[in-house]
C-alpha cells in the first residue's frame, strides 16, 4: 500500500514550489521594473529563448506576452545557431532563460546578439553567471531547492520561471492599458472570443423570426404569435413599430391566476410597458449580464427610435457559446 507515501511526497512537493514563488518576492525589485521598461518600449518583438526544459517554460512565456498585448515569439538556442538568429533584428528584446546561467546553446548565441544591437534581459537563478553579466539586465529566478528529491529534475525552478514570467506579462498588460476587447481580437476562435467578440445583431431573431403584434391585439392572439415563434414572448408594436410593449410566458401565468379572458382582454393592458431593451451593437456578454442581473429570459433590440428590430432569449445565448 503506497497511497501514502504517494500523498506524503506531493503534499512536499507543493510546499516546496509554494515557497519558491513567495521567495520571488524579492526579485520584484529595480531590475524588474527595467527589465518591463526596456520591454515596454521594444519597438519590434519580444524574442523568448530557452533551452531544454527552460525551453518549455519559455515557450509558454512567449505565448502569454502575446496574448496580452506584447508581440513575442519563442526561438529554439538550437536552430537560432543555424539559421533563426534572422528572424531577430535589433529592434527586438531578448529574453534569454537559463536556470544555472551558463547553458552553452543559449551563451553560444549572445555575441551575435550583442553585434546586431538587440537588447538582451537574462533570467537566470545565478546573478553572477555569464548570462547574467552579459546582459543588458537581469531577473533573477533562484530557489533554494528543487522540488524533485534528487536536485536533478527542474521542478520548483521552472515553477518560479513561469511565475515571473507571468508576473513579466501582466505587469506590461496593466502599463499598455489592455482591455478585454484588445485580448479577445488576439483569441477570436472557442468560448472565449465567443463572449467577447459576439453582438447582439449576430444572434438576434429579426424579421419574420421576431414576435410581434399590434397594439390593437387581444390576448389570444399574443399567445398564437409566442408559439409560432418560440422566444416565450412577443413584441406589442404601434403602427411605426415603435415599441410599446413585452408580453411573456411569466406575464401569461399572472393573467391565468386573474382568470382574465383571453379571448376579449387587450393586450395593452396586461403587457409590460417599461420592459428591458438593448442596442443591435451591445456585445452578448453585456447583454447576458443584464438579463442575470434583471433575471428576465428574453431581450428586445430597438433601434434609436425606439423601433423594435430583434428579439433573443437565454437560449439564442446559450447555442451561440456565449454561456
Amino acid at each position: 500500500m503506497l497511497q501514502p507515501e504517494f500523498i506524503a511526497s506531493a503534499t512536499r512537493v507543493l510546499a516546496i514550489e509554494k515557497q519558491a514563488i513567495e521567495q520571488l518576492n524579492q526579485y520584484i525589485d529595480a531590475h524588474f521594473a527595467h527589465a518591463c521598461q526596456i520591454m515596454f518600449n521594444c519597438q519590434g518583438r519580444i524574442i523568448v529563448i530557452g533551452m531544454g526544459k527552460s525551453g518549455h517554460i519559455g515557450n509558454k512565456i512567449a505565448a502569454t506576452l502575446a496574448s496580452t498585448g506584447s508581440p513575442a515569439f519563442f526561438v529554439h538556442p538550437g536552430e537560432a545557431s543555424h539559421g533563426d538568429l534572422g528572424m531577430i533584428t535589433k529592434d527586438d528584446v531578448v529574453l534569454l532563460i537559463s536556470n544555472s546561467g551558463e547553458t552553452s546553446e543559449v551563451l553560444g548565441i549572445v555575441p551575435v546578439l550583442k553585434r546586431l544591437g538587440a537588447k538582451m534581459i537574462a533570467m537566470t537563478g545565478n546573478t553572477q553567471s555569464s548570462l547574467a553579466t552579459h546582459s543588458d539586465v537581469h531577473i533573477c529566478i533562484k530557489v533554494e531547492q528543487e522540488a524533485c528529491p534528487l536536485g536533478l529534475a527542474p521542478t520548483a525552478s521552472t515553477t518560479a520561471t513561469l511565475v515571473m514570467g507571468d508576473a513579466l506579462a501582466v505587469a506590461l498588460l496593466e502599463a499598455k492599458g489592455f482591455t478585454a476587447d484588445d485580448f479577445a481580437l488576439s483569441h477570436p476562435g472557442g468560448s472565449l472570443g465567443r463572449r467577447l467578440l459576439l453582438t447582439l445583431k449576430d444572434i438576434m431573431h429579426t424579421g419574420d423570426a421576431m414576435p410581434k403584434v399590434s397594439s390593437d391585439a387581444i390576448i389570444r392572439d399574443a399567445l398564437i404569435e409566442m408559439s409560432a415563434k418560440g422566444l416565450g414572448m412577443t413584441t406589442i408594436v404601434d403602427s411605426d413599430n415603435r415599441l410599446l410593449g413585452l408580453f411573456t410566458d411569466g406575464d401569461l401565468r399572472r393573467i391565468l391566476e386573474q382568470k382574465i379572458d383571453i379571448h376579449t382582454t387587450s393586450i395593452q393592458t396586461v403587457m409590460t410597458k417599461n420592459c428591458t431593451t438593448a442596442s443591435c451593437d451591445m456585445l452578448a456578454a453585456e447583454a447576458l449580464n443584464i438579463m442575470e442581473r434583471k433575471r428576465i429570459n428574453g431581450l428586445l433590440i430597438v433601434n434609436q427610435q425606439n423601433q423594435a428590430i430583434g428579439a433573443l432569449n437565454m437560449q439564442d445565448l446559450l447555442r451561440a457559446g456565449v454561456i
